[in-house]
């Protein structure tokens, strides 16, 4: 074989290999790439302003908040807008740990800062000589879960103001039959009014209450399968960068 074919042989195999190394840390980069949660609130949120925009010229809102003396309609409503905007907030910062975190495990668990995320405090929090084995854990899981049971306190009062209102509605309908002495038939369309009021506050109510529980705890629900995701991740990156030093040096005093 000519030197000239070797050469290019050797350069070849150099070429090959770098595009081989090339596509091995895009291909790591990608499995490294967040889950986009930020965007798929963003979706979710453009299909509820759409179908917030429709039920509005078709004057769906006016007719439940007409229908609903009480304002427990009302009160659901903006429950339920803040919550999801809470939400939107809650996603956007979840996304942003998940690649701080990756972040922090190109510079390495041992030397990243550990103020540059959660991830990064729990790991500087394990390797270090603590007290408490369990401490670092429970304040990792207090950062990515502890403001979620909050949030499914207010899912919950959500489905509670519907329930009063159809308390509220069937207490007004029985007040009305209650009062009712003889049976007028020149009264009766004021009868049938009152009636139609009470009903009306308790079925509405329930309705809102019941569709604001459902999209609600389906955003919650969401949150908590992606932080759920961080922490494994989390335990999994600090478990397997910090337990090499620790196995070498057991192995080093046996």
């Amino acid at each position: 074989m000519s030197p000239t074919l070797a050469r290019l042989q050797g350069l070849l195999v150099v070429v090959t290999g770098r595009r081989r190394a090339d596509n091995g840390s895009v291909a790591a980069h990608r499995e490294a790439m967040p889950e986009p949660l930020w965007f798929e609130w963003l979706a979710l949120a453009g299909l509820l302003l759409f179908a917030s925009w429709l039920l509005g010229v078709r004057g769906v809102f006016a007719m439940l908040l007409h229908a609903d003396p009480t304002g427990i309609t009302l009160v659901i409503m903006l429950l339920f807008a803040g919550s999801t905007l809470w939400c939107g907030a809650r996603s956007r910062l979840l996304q942003q740990q998940r690649q701080a975190m990756h972040s922090a495990q190109l510079v390495g668990p041992g030397w990243a800062p550990a103020d540059s995320c959660w991830a990064a405090a729990y790991w500087a929090a394990f390797a270090g000589p603590a007290r408490d084995s369990g401490a670092p854990l429970d304040v990792l899981l207090d950062k990515t879960h502890g403001p979620h049971s909050t949030a499914w306190w207010v899912n919950g009062i959500q489905l509670k103001l519907g329930l009063l209102g159809k308390v509220i509605g069937f207490s007004i309908l029985a007040l009305q039959i209650g009062q009712t002495t003889s049976f007028d038939p020149n009264q009766s369309q004021e009868l049938l009014r009152s009636l139609t009021t009470g009903l009306g506050v308790a079925l509405l109510t329930t309705m809102v209450g019941l569709v604001g529980n459902i999209v609600l705890g389906l955003q919650l629900t969401r949150l908590d399968r992606y932080a759920d995701a961080l922490v494994a991740d989390c335990q999994r990156i600090g478990l397997d960068a910090l337990a090499g030093p620790a196995i070498t040096r057991v192995t080093a005093t046996r």
